[in-house]
C-alpha cells in the first residue's frame, strides 16, 4: 500500500455506542464519530439531557438508564442488532476520604466503571461485532493520586486500564483501549470543584506546559481514533498536553 494513502473512514455505517454520551468528552465523540459516517447512540443518566442531544446534534438514537442497574443497561440495549464500538465513559467524581466518607458512596467508582462496564459487555454479549471496539476511561489519578480524598477514585481509574488489557485478550479479536484525559474543560470538573473551579483552573494552567485545559473536542477525537485505528489495541492514550510531565 502507499504509505501517502489517505484511510477510508472506517467509522461509516457502524453502530457506535457510547455510555456517557450525553455531555463533555463523550457529547464531542458521539458528534465526531456521525460526522465521520457512523450511526450513533448516546446513553445518559437524564433522559431529558439525552432525548437533547440527540436531537440538537443530528444523532441517531438516545437511551437513558443507570449505568450501576444491569436491568436498566439490558433495556438500554435490548433493540440494538449489532454494536460496532462500544465507548464507556460514564462516571462521577467521587471524592471523599476512605476513613470519613460513606463507604456506599465510595463504591460508586467501581460501580459506575468496572462493573458497569462488565455488565454493559455481558448484555451485549454476541451483539459486539468481532472487528469492532470498546473504549473506556480512565484519567490522570490513575499515574498520580492526591492527598484530597480521591484515593478509591484513583484506584477504579487504574482498574480499568487493567481490565482493558485484560479484556483485550480474553474478547479478542475485539480491540480494547482506555483513553486518559488529564485536565480537560469538561462540565465534570465544574461539579467537582464548585465555586473554586476558576482559581483552580487559573493556578493550574501556570504549571501545565500548553497553559491552558484541553477541550472536550479534542478529548472526543481521541476516543474517534481509538475506535477507527484498528491496530490500537491493549493501549492506554493519554491526553493531558502533557501534564504528566510536571
Amino acid at each position: 500500500m502507499n504509505i501517502s494513502q489517505t484511510l477510508p473512514s472506517t467509522l461509516t455505517d457502524k453502530t457506535v455506542v457510547i455510555f456517557g454520551g450525553t455531555s463533555g468528552i463523550g457529547l464531542a465523540a458521539a458528534v465526531q464519530a456521525k460526522a465521520a459516517g457512523a450511526k450513533v447512540i448516546v446513553i445518559g443518566s437524564n433522559a431529558a439531557r439525552a432525548e437533547q442531544a440527540a436531537s440538537e446534534h443530528g444523532l441517531d438514537g438516545w437511551r437513558a438508564a443507570d449505568v450501576t442497574d444491569s436491568q436498566a443497561l439490558d433495556t438500554a440495549l435490548a433493540d440494538i442488532l449489532q454494536v460496532d464500538h462500544l465507548v464507556l465513559l460514564a462516571g462521577t467524581f467521587v471524592a471523599g476520604t476512605v476513613r470519613a466518607a460513606d463507604l456506599d458512596y465510595l463504591h460508586r467508582a467501581f460501580d459506575e466503571r468496572i462493573w458497569a462496564s462488565i455488565n454493559a459487555i455481558r448484555v451485549l454479549g454476541d451483539r459486539l461485532a468481532k472487528d469492532g471496539s470498546i473504549t473506556f476511561i480512565s484519567g490522570s489519578l490513575a499515574d498520580r493520586p492526591n492527598a484530597y480524598g480521591t484515593a478509591v477514585l484513583a484506584a477504579a481509574s487504574a482498574a480499568m486500564e487493567a481490565l482493558a488489557r485484560g479484556l483485550a485478550l480474553e474478547l479478542a479479536p475485539v480491540r480494547v483501549n482506555t483513553l486518559s484525559p488529564g485536565p480537560i474543560n469538561t462540565p465534570i470538573l465544574g461539579k467537582a470543584l464548585g465555586e473554586g473551579r476558576d482559581a483552580f483552573v487559573a493556578s493550574l494552567e501556570q504549571v501545565l506546559p500548553l497553559h491552558r485545559l484541553g477541550t472536550a473536542a479534542e478529548a472526543g477525537a481521541a476516543v474517534v481514533f481509538l475506535m477507527s485505528n484498528t491496530f490500537m489495541n491493549g493501549a492506554v492514550l493519554n491526553i493531558d498536553g502533557g501534564a504528566r510531565l510536571v
